[in-house]
C-alpha cells in the first residue's frame, strides 16, 4: 500500500500511520476495503435532511418569545387595562418561567448541530486530494545525504587545544604533578 499522501510505499498493509508523514493509514486501508466508502457515513447520509421541531435552537427561541410576552407585552395590556396585580404576576411568569424554558431547552434538547467525528490527522490542515502535499503536523519530507558528500575538516578550520589560553586546571595538575615527584623522591 502506498500513502496517499506522500506516495510512500509502505512495509504492510496493518501500519496505522505513514511513516515519512504520519497520515493514519488505518482510515486509508478501511476506505479500500470497502470500495471506497466508509459504513460510518451511511448514518450521516440517511439523517442528512431530517430536522425535528423539539431542538436546541427552537427550544431557546421560544423561550426568548415567551419572556418578551410575560415580561413586556402582557405587563403593558394589564398595565392600561388597571390589573396591576395581573401585570406583576404576568413579569414575575415571564421571567420565571422563560428563564426555565431556556434552562431545559439548552439542557434537554438536542443540539441542531452537525457532528462529524474529528479527524485523525493533526485538525483542519487535512490534505484535500491523494496528491496534495500535508500541512501543519505533518513530518517534513525525507532528506537524504550521500556519504560522499562528507569530508574531514580542512586544517585551519578548527582551533587547535594549544591555540586556547591556559585553562585553570592545568596549573592545578602541575601542581599536583610536582607533589608527586616531591614524594616520590623522600
Amino acid at each position: 500500500m502506498y500513502c496517499p499522501s506522500c506516495g510512500q510505499q509502505q512495509i504492510s498493509n496493518e501500519t496505522k500511520f505513514c511513516n515519512r508523514c504520519g497520515l493514519p493509514l488505518n482510515v486509508v486501508a478501511e476506505v479500500v476495503n470497502y470500495g471506497g466508502y466508509l459504513p460510518q457515513l451511511a448514518e450521516l447520509e440517511a439523517n442528512k435532511g431530517k430536522t425535528t421541531l423539539f431542538n436546541r435552537k427552537n427550544g431557546v427561541m421560544a423561550s426568548v418569545f415567551f419572556m418578551i410576552t410575560f415580561m413586556m407585552l402582557l405587563p403593558a395590556l394589564f398595565g392600561v387595562s388597571d390589573l396591576d396585580k395581573a401585570a406583576g404576576i404576568s413579569a414575575i411568569i415571564g421571567v420565571f418561567g422563560g428563564m426555565m424554558l431556556l434552562i431545559g431547552s439548552l439542557v434537554f434538547l438536542p443540539s441542531t448541530r452537525k457532528r462529524y467525528p474529528m479527524p485523525l490527522y493533526g485538525g483542519a490542515n487535512v490534505p484535500q486530494g491523494l496528491n496534495a502535499q500535508a500541512h501543519g503536523h505533518a513530518l517534513p519530507p525525507q532528506t537524504s545525504i550521500p556519504v560522499s558528500s562528507y569530508a574531514p575538516p580542512q586544517a585551519g578550520n578548527w582551533r587547535d587545544t594549544s591555540d586556547l589560553q591556559p585553562s585553570v586546571t592545568e596549573s592545578t595538575t602541575r601542581l599536583l604533578d610536582e607533589e608527586e615527584q616531591q614524594r616520590r623522591h623522600q
